[in-house]
């Protein structure tokens, strides 16, 4: 399954480019780098110099994911921002309004609040079971 904003909560986030877009917390407004480590309660970012813990619960992230065909296919298919489902809250495309290069995509912290693995089982069908 290819990661696209629709199938964000599906996948894995370590590894992807995050930013706090809201917070309970002002002070953690802005901060942004890459995720490190994911808990259930906390997203663990890296700006390079040093490891900031979040929790998701009170936090809105906005993801970057990159653009690929399969990703682009999926935009034009779902329509505008403004037609997303819930889980993705907000989509803002690259550079200059199509699927060029990254994408980014506003979650919820709260939709997040699980353990990682099954988060990312739930919602798919799993070839194990």
């Amino acid at each position: 399954m290819a990661l696209t904003p629709e199938t964000l909560l599906r996948h894995e986030l370590v590894g992807l480019h995050a930013r706090v877009a809201e917070s309970a917390n002002p002070d953690a407004v802005g901060i942004s780098g890459r995720v490190v480590s994911e808990t259930m309660r906390t997203l663990c970012l890296s700006d390079g110099s040093r490891v900031r813990r979040l929790p998701k619960s009170g936090t809105t992230f906005e993801f970057t994911i990159p653009c690929t065909d399969e990703a682009a296919g999926a935009e034009k298919a779902s329509g505008t921002a403004f037609e997303l489902p819930s889980e993705t809250a907000g989509l803002r495309a690259g550079q200059s309004g199509g699927c060029e290069g990254v994408a980014y995509v506003t979650v919820d912290g709260t939709r997040l609040l699980s353990r990682p693995a099954l988060r990312t089982e739930k919602a798919g069908v799993s070839t194990w079971r």
